[in-house]
């Protein structure tokens, strides 16, 4: 199969993208590296109004007329590129809104993609309009909107949430579901939202590529040491403060046993070097299941807190605290947690090795790309 992957969220497309290789096939990824996390890619798409004179001249010309400019670059790139590239059997979408402009450019760069393939598919994995309408309505105990929820002088903050419930993101939302071969989750907090739509092909869960990531065995002879680690633009919806507020009690009553690792909005390469060394990593508190960090780290055998719920757990049929810790919204739990792992140190040793095997048995990304292309051929 030629296969195209459009857009990048936490290495997702290319672990995908080394499966599917692995296994015989042409895979081409184009997008625009995520930002500050600089992602490979194989097409590097983006705008050029990235200066602060090119923004505002950009700014002026949408006020003015009603055109985004960064938009019809953008459109113009992937139309160029691809009209230069044979015809693919499989284009995927990283989601609704994967080339990350105005949604009517994105709708007819969708129309575009149907031209150029037998096959159009869509992920769930971040902010979309199902998983936002859900949140909103409820639909978790708590979530990355829970803060919203609680507080709504906080819509500013909320806006890029928000606006895949506006009329355009709606519109496109259905053109979706009308228009391509289905939506795929790649865990629990995108797989419960679709649930009972026709349109929706099942959870295939992240793939992790265990060759490349080796386990790291647990040193516990010195200090326990807690990697947390803080993405500026995302802790209010993945709940960092409640770890800030645990760790300064475990701070205080551990000063002794445990050292604390933290970094501010490091690059990808970076940011995994930096927790190499660490036993337990603080990943996030709002969700149901594990985001690409967490399940990184579980490969090299950290010991994780992240999201690890009642309906994850039956999902995979494991044991609480098996081999992720479940992060709630709770100084006091968190600290419980933490001081549980710090005063019997054989539990870390446990859940590390449950952890690497847990990675290994569902989310090996060769397995995992089977599972794809098994999708893929059935619908």
């Amino acid at each position: 199969m030629r296969i195209l992957l459009v857009g990048e969220y936490s290495r997702l497309h290319n672990s995908l993208k080394e499966g599917l290789t692995a296994l015989g096939h042409e895979v081409v990824l184009m997008g625009n590296k995520d930002g500050f996390k600089d992602y490979p890619v194989d097409i590097y798409i983006n705008q050029s109004f990235q200066n602060k004179f090119l923004h505002k001249f950009k700014v002026g010309i949408y006020k003015l007329f009603g055109i985004d400019l960064g938009s019809l670059e953008i459109a113009y790139k992937v139309k160029k590129k691809l009209t230069s590239l044979p015809r693919f059997d499989v284009v995927q979408l990283i989601n609704e809104s994967s080339f990350s402009i105005q949604p009517k450019a994105e709708l007819k760069l969708l129309q575009f993609l149907k031209t150029n393939t037998n096959k159009l598919f869509v992920l769930s994995c971040s902010y979309d309009h199902s998983s936002v309408k859900h949140m909103l309505n409820n639909g978790f105990t708590y979530s990355a909107m829970t803060p919203y929820l609680n507080d709504r002088s906080l819509k500013d903050h909320y806006k890029f949430k928000l606006q895949y419930l506006n009329k355009d993101f709606t519109t496109l939302h259905h053109y979706i579901l009308d228009h391509t071969n289905g939506i795929i989750a790649t865990d629990m907090d995108y797989h419960l939202p679709l649930v009972g739509n026709s349109k929706y092909r099942g959870l295939i869960p992240n793939p992790i590529n265990t060759d490349k990531i080796d386990y790291l065995p647990m040193d516990l002879d010195g200090k326990i040491k807690i990697f947390h680690g803080i993405n500026s633009h995302a802790a209010l919806t993945k709940g960092n403060a409640y770890f800030t507020e645990a760790l300064k009690i475990i701070e205080e009553r551990y000063a002794d046993k445990i050292a604390i690792i933290a970094t501010t909005n490091v690059p990808y390469k970076d940011y995994i070097q930096r927790y190499n060394n660490c036993h337990i990593l603080l990943d996030m508190v709002y969700a149901y299941d594990q985001g690409y960090n967490a399940l990184e780290a579980m490969a090299k055998g950290k010991v994780v807190f992240t999201g690890a719920e009642q309906e994850w757990l039956n999902h995979y049929n494991l044991e609480e605290d098996s081999v992720a810790i479940n992060a709630l919204p709770d100084v006091a739990y968190l600290v419980e947690k933490l001081s549980w792992l710090i005063e019997h140190p054989e539990k870390i040793s446990a859940i590390s090795l449950q952890a690497r095997a847990f990675i290994e048995k569902e989310h090996h990304y060769k397995t995992i790309a089977q599972h794809y292309l098994k999708t893929w051929t059935k619908f």
